[in-house]
């Protein structure tokens, strides 16, 4: 029996049993790597297995420090999405989230955010440093996602949607352009001195 991929373009691949007894075992790297089968390796690039792959990060505790960064998020990644779950600060600075390739760019964003409880709309705010989230009360605790999509050219796009334990909810949306292939994501705040001291992030990216 043999299964046959057929090539976007041109070309196949087969995958066929040998007419031999046992069982052949085929190992598939998470992100990338070799695919091994027996002892014969074979390269299977990035490339071959972007589309459809959501990779999770690892969670961190949002209990202590000014800042929190996923680095090394690979070159082919097209989308990533930021996840608060009871996230808060000491302080009253708005928390952000800052992209970038090679370092975490600080400068030339466009974003706004909005505040929204009961029938009341808040004024939007609008920053330049950061994807930023509207909430400058300490302790107040945010859960949600901040999503990023690239639009080509080392451009992105984001927009959130944040709910407070209470009846308040956050909503904004920016853009950036990266000098690079963005590799990092940096979650902290406005002021960049405001600690974080409860709750959990962690990011998906694919």
């Amino acid at each position: 029996m043999s299964i046959v991929l057929l090539g976007s373009t041109s070309g196949s691949v087969t995958l066929q049993e040998p007419a031999v007894a046992g069982t052949t075992v085929l190992d598939l790297p998470a992100t990338s790597g070799n695919v091994v089968v027996d002892s014969a390796t074979q390269t299977l690039t990035n490339k071959t297995i972007e589309g459809g792959t959501v990779i999770s990060g690892t969670a961190v505790a949002s209990t202590s420090g000014t800042s929190i960064d996923f680095t090394s998020i690979p070159s082919w990644v097209k989308r990533i999405t930021v996840m608060f779950k009871n996230v808060s600060t000491n302080g009253t600075s708005y928390k952000q989230i800052q992209l970038g390739a090679g370092s975490v760019t600080t400068s030339g964003y466009q974003s706004s955010s909005s505040l929204i409880y009961g029938t009341n709309l808040c004024v939007v705010a609008n920053e330049t440093v950061g994807f930023f989230i509207r909430s400058d009360v300490a302790a107040e605790q945010l859960s949600g996602t901040y999503v990023f999509t690239s639009i080509g050219s080392n451009g992105w796009v984001g927009s959130s949607v944040m709910h407070h334990q209470g009846d308040r909810v956050w909503q904004g949306a920016g853009r950036i352009d990266l000098g690079g292939t963005l590799d990092r994501v940096r979650i902290t705040t406005i002021n960049g001195t405001d600690a974080f001291d409860v709750g959990t992030i962690n990011i998906l990216y694919e």
